[in-house]
């Protein structure tokens, strides 16, 4: 499952949106019909996750955390209880709940941006602000490549 690119759309006055053709595609060749919805943990944005890759990352951070250790329980409640559960209707469109509209400081104008196995949701001028410049990004892919720079960094 590969979403790439980024496509600009709008949220109707109930907080419908659509989702792009080119993404619906690669959802359905998936066999994927559920969605799961989460605030980023890091940007102001909103992360669609096919079920699938969802149920995946929960079962990875679950392997990682101990059911006896308080703070790890603390942890996983949090990463799944921040969730909605989102399905397209028959025209491709599902519900962004207004708290998750809230969160990402959307209005009206989003971006949809393919991040390989899921998909995020911009408020336009913030998907903006958030990239780097050319020349940045030139020289921060040239040292990942390159081994220079940890993935961690």
């Amino acid at each position: 499952m590969r979403f790439l690119g980024n496509i600009e759309a709008k949220t109707d006055a109930k907080g419908r949106a659509f989702l792009p053709a080119t993404f619906r595609k690669v959802l359905q060749a998936s066999g994927n019909e559920a969605l799961v919805l989460r605030k980023d943990i890091f940007q102001d944005c909103l992360v669609l996750y096919p079920e699938s890759v969802w149920n995946a990352q929960m079962d990875t951070l679950r392997s990682r955390l101990n059911r006896y250790n308080a703070q790890h329980q603390r942890i996983f409640r949090q990463f799944v209880s921040e969730v909605e559960m989102l399905t397209l209707d028959g025209n491709g469109r599902f519900l962004l709940p207004k708290r998750y509209l809230s969160m990402a400081g959307i209005q009206q104008d989003i971006r949809f941006i393919g991040m390989g196995d899921t998909i995020e949701i911009w408020a336009v001028e913030k998907a903006e602000s958030s990239k780097m410049d050319s020349e940045e990004f030139g020289e921060a892919l040239e040292g990942l490549m390159a081994g220079e720079i940890p993935a961690g960094i």
